[in-house]
Order: C-alpha cells, then sequence, then structure tokens
C-alpha cells in the first residue's frame, strides 16, 4: 500500500540553517523529509553541499561560491536573522525551522507576531506558545522553561529553576497573561 502526499508549495515551515554544529544528521533528514525551501547561510554553504541537499536560498553569498543552478541569493545589511526573517515574511512563509547552536528564541520574539519560528539546537527544540497552548507528552518528559512572568500549567511540577517535568501521561496546558511563552525540549 503507497502513501501519496501532496504537498502545496509554503505549506512546509522552511528550513534557515545558521550553523550546523554537532546538529545529528539523521534528525536533520527528518526535518528535510517533507522538502522545505531550505536556506543557508554562505559560511556553511560547502558543508551543506557535501551532505548531498539541495539549497533553494543561500545568504549573503560571496563571489567564491559556485551555487547550485536554481539557488537563489539573498543580501541583507547587518543582522543575517534579519535578513532571513524578512524575506520568509515577505514570501508569505508561515513558518521557518531554524538550526542554530547560539541563538536565543527570545532574541526572535520581534519577529513571532508574523512568522512561527522553531529554533534547534544540537540537543534541543525551543518555539513560543500562547495561552491556552496545549500538548501531549509522556511522563518524565521534561520542558525547560525562562519564568520571566507567571504562568500556570496543569499536569506539570517544577524540578529546578527552569526545569518542568510532566507528571502522568496525559496532556500538559499552559495558561498565562503574557504574550508568549518560551518552551524548550531535549531532542
Amino acid at each position: 500500500m503507497s502513501s501519496h502526499h501532496i504537498v502545496r508549495e509554503k505549506q512546509e515551515p522552511a528550513l534557515y540553517i545558521h550553523n550546523l554544529g554537532n546538529f545529528d544528521e539523521e534528525y536533520l533528514g527528518q526535518i528535510l523529509e517533507w522538502s522545505p525551501t531550505l536556506i543557508v547561510n554562505s559560511a556553511i554553504y560547502e558543508k551543506v553541499l557535501s551532505l548531498g541537499l539541495k539549497v533553494d536560498v543561500i545568504l549573503n553569498a560571496t563571489g567564491e561560491l559556485a551555487p547550485q543552478e536554481n539557488t537563489k541569493s539573498i543580501m541583507g545589511p547587518g543582522d543575517e536573522y534579519n535578513t532571513v526573517l524578512n524575506y520568509l515574511i515577505s514570501e508569505k512563509y508561515s513558518a521557518v525551522n531554524i538550526i542554530d547552536e547560539q541563538k536565543a528564541l527570545s532574541d526572535l520574539a520581534f519577529y513571532l507576531p508574523k512568522i512561527n519560528i522553531v529554533l534547534f539546537s544540537a540537543t534541543e527544540k525551543s518555539y513560543a506558545v500562547n495561552t491556552g497552548f496545549s500538548v501531549w507528552k509522556p511522563a518524565g518528559s521534561l520542558f525547560l522553561i525562562d519564568v520571566v512572568s507567571y504562568f500556570e500549567a496543569t499536569n506539570l511540577m517544577q524540578k529546578d529553576e527552569r526545569e518542568f517535568e510532566v507528571v502522568k501521561d496525559g496532556f500538559v496546558e499552559f495558561t498565562f497573561a503574557t504574550e508568549y511563552v518560551f518552551l524548550t525540549e531535549k531532542i
């Protein structure tokens, strides 16, 4: 029995690779499974090519790079994240996955009303949620939450300053008065 999936352009989150670091190649393959638009920082373009990936957009390409056929180049002054996120928003993308070892999701909060962002490092996945967000998790699952404002959560117990553990198999629901809460999970 075969399964056929029709994926419309821009339906899946784009993927911006700022820095791969020690990111697991198998997990990268899972993120790339639905063939998202792939944007890479020019500094890691050769590394991404060596993985056999088709790059759609290069950020701040220099004359030294030999882009693949049909690869677009975007340039921007200042912060590379501003250039990529403004490009994606202008192209009507609703979401982006970002791989980087250094960036904090709170640094990108300005863009959250315009585009959903999931930030991956080699060991963690961070995302912003609105009040009322709920997700099913098995008992023992951990969330790292920077507590910057009061929030309530069902089925969650605080273990230390930032670490919260799911008490029993089931839904965890978050309620708060601020615009977002930033959740981080181990991957």
